[in-house]
């Protein structure tokens, strides 16, 4: 029984760092998820405050198949129209650092219904908690990945999120995102993240985007989170 006890998957006795979700460019649940966690959330952004119709949302429902393991379906909305479907799927690789630090992979394949064309993103993550106040969480990959090299694919994606937990339920941050491509979008946003139940959250943001053939203009953001 001993022998039998001690060849237990490493996997299963892994401590993970707990770092908060971006905001804008969230995660299929955290790195150290558990199979059968779960979550539904929606996320709405505007550069344009004052036109609620020319918001962009998307509610999307996440669950943990396996220790570590995510996959996630999304509706993006432009106001009241679907634009698109995605499906993202989520692998962690493991924590090192005493359980400090922790790495990941993550997809997203998105269906345009408008054009019909399918692309893709691939990302790799990287985490870490400095302390039990601050934390941070980074994503580097590519976009719209192809084997052809076209203009605008095979774009630079980079997302950086620092946190502070200020007290218990409330999390300050801010999240950078960075896209290549033929829009070039450079996105600063200060965030606050507030527990309001025992199982809901609410994140809300304010801050500042510049696209390549615009001026910045301002871009503000709210996620509503439940877990199931």
């Amino acid at each position: 029984m001993a022998l039998f006890a001690a060849a237990t998957p490493i996997a299963a006795q892994t401590t993970y760092p707990d770092i908060p979700e971006p905001m804008i460019f969230d995660m299929m649940r955290p790195l150290g998820a558990r199979k059968g966690e779960a979550e539904v959330n929606a996320l709405a952004m505007t550069t344009s405050p004052f036109r609620p119709r020319s918001a962009e949302w998307a509610p999307e429902i996440e669950y943990a198949f396996a220790d570590g393991k995510a996959i996630e379906f999304e509706l993006p909305f432009d106001g009241a129209r679907l634009e698109a479907l995605k499906l993202g799927l989520q692998a962690a690789f493991g924590a090192s650092a005493n359980g400090s630090s922790a790495h990941g992979v993550q997809y997203l394949g998105i269906y345009d219904r408008e054009t019909g064309l399918y692309s893709n993103s691939l990302l790799y993550m990287a985490g870490h908690r400095f302390s039990g106040r601050w934390s941070m969480m980074n994503m580097v990959g590519l976009d719209d990945i192809a084997l052809a090299r076209r203009a605008g694919r095979n774009a630079l994606l980079l997302n950086h999120a620092t946190f502070y937990d200020a007290t218990p339920g409330t999390t300050v941050g801010i999240e950078v995102n960075v896209a290549g491509g033929r829009e070039r979008l450079v996105r600063v946003t200060p965030q606050l993240h507030q527990r309001v139940a025992n199982k809901v959250a609410v994140q809300a943001g304010a801050g500042v985007e510049k696209h390549r053939h615009h001026r910045a203009r301002p871009a503000l953001g709210v996620r509503l989170v439940r877990e199931l």
